[in-house]
């Protein structure tokens, strides 16, 4: 009994002595954890240089070269939008005359080309029966109007009822009634001008029998002509009634007129507005349906003149030009384009001291920094010569 208690005695020292070396995390012999502890010592006590710690690739590759674009401050004007508009040119009235009655056409006074007045006769279809039928119903209103008279006489002597008397005054009434009907009915054998103008098209000819509603001739208002066109929905509001406006016709001929209709219905196909300008035209020598561009001026802006190269797209795919700015930045500028002229583009939306990069803007992009240098002489003529032909 004495010695097995001795060993379980002894189990449980040496378990509380390995369970004593493990907590202190000691693994390795002690040669060397002691050759550890020197080297550790060593390097403490020596001196660090400055290149510890640090890449030696970091500052040995060289830095890029930034990369040159010429700019040119451009010079800035005073400029009207031009607002071009392809249309064409139409009466400012038509109308097809037609027949109300069926007939034979008896007088036919008018010719194609011809000018006419408003309430001008252009046809006239036979009238041989209801002439007689007007002067029947004359004849008829004369005889109603003298039984009347007798009749009021009578009555006043008390010689006749009065009974009598309110028929004698419904006959009259009834002639009057008669002889409006036939006078209407002769009438509607004339076809006559509602309007001054002239005659376009008479497709009948004297004699020839014509039916009801059936096309005699046209008639058109050409003072003013009307040039008729479609403008978009970005340059609507640039546009007010009252403007004044150059017609081009087919041939160079140049006239001016006035915008008296600008639509608020957009079409449903081309998202544009209907607008017409009144062109005064007293000879008529402008015709109707000939092609025309209409020009407008909007109010005057701000702009400059630069060449279609200058403008590139963005980041976001905005149409632009790039500039750099005091710090030698690359930066965007959205345009709004003023007019496109034969000598270049003028440019809104462009600040006053911009230097717009005019070579090596497609190579760079927003916010890198760049080395500008200024145009070349050659380059700035350029540009001021086609701003001043754009001001003239």
């Amino acid at each position: 009994m004495p010695r097995i208690r001795f060993h379980k005695l002894a189990a449980i020292v040496v378990l509380i002595g390995f369970a004593a070396w493990m907590t202190t995390g000691e693994f390795s012999s002690v040669g060397s954890a002691s050759a550890d502890n020197k080297a550790k010592a060593a390097d403490a006590e020596q001196p660090k240089t400055p290149e510890t710690g640090k890449p030696k690739t970091a500052e040995a590759e060289p830095k890029a070269p930034l990369r040159t674009v010429a700019v040119i401050t451009p010079p800035r004007r005073t400029y009207a939008r031009a607002i071009r508009i392809s249309g064409l040119t139409e009466a400012d009235k038509r109308a097809v005359l037609a027949t109300r009655v069926a007939g034979v056409i008896d007088q036919l006074p008018v010719k194609q080309g011809q000018r006419v007045k408003t309430g001008d006769l252009v046809l006239r279809l036979a009238t041989e029966e209801k002439v007689s039928a007007v002067s029947n119903a004359k004849q008829l209103l004369v005889q109603r109007q003298a039984e009347l008279a007798a009749a009021e006489r009578l009555a006043k002597t008390g010689n006749l009822p009065k009974l009598q008397l309110d028929n004698a005054r419904s006959s009259l009434t009834l002639a009057q009634s008669l002889l409006e009907a036939m006078q209407a009915e002769l009438g509607r054998n004339e076809v006559k001008a509602p309007f001054d103008g002239v005659i376009d098209r008479v497709p009948v000819e004297l004699g020839s029998s014509v039916m009801v509603g059936g096309e005699v001739a046209t008639i058109l208002s050409l003072d003013p002509v009307i040039a008729r066109g479609e403008v978009s929905e970005r340059d609507l509001r640039y546009i007010k009634l009252g403007d004044e406006a150059n017609v081009r016709l087919v041939d160079d001929q140049t006239v001016k007129g006035t915008v008296r209709y600008i639509s608020r219905d957009a079409s449903s196909a081309t998202r544009t507005f209907r607008i017409e300008v009144a062109v005064p035209n007293p000879e008529g020598t402008i015709p109707a349906g000939m092609t025309a561009e209409i020009a407008l001026s909007a109010e005057p802006t701000d702009a400059v003149m630069l060449p279609r190269s200058v403008v590139t797209l963005g980041d976001k795919g905005d149409l632009g030009i790039r500039a750099v700015d005091k710090d030698n930045k690359v930066v965007f500028f959205p345009i709004d384009l003023v007019d496109d002229s034969p000598k270049g583009l003028v440019l809104g939306g462009i600040p006053a001291d911009a230097r717009v990069i005019v070579a090596g803007q497609e190579l760079v992009k927003e916010g890198e920094v760049v080395k500008p240098v200024e145009a070349d002489q050659a380059t700035i003529q350029k540009l001021l010569g086609e701003a001043n032909a754009g001001t003239q």
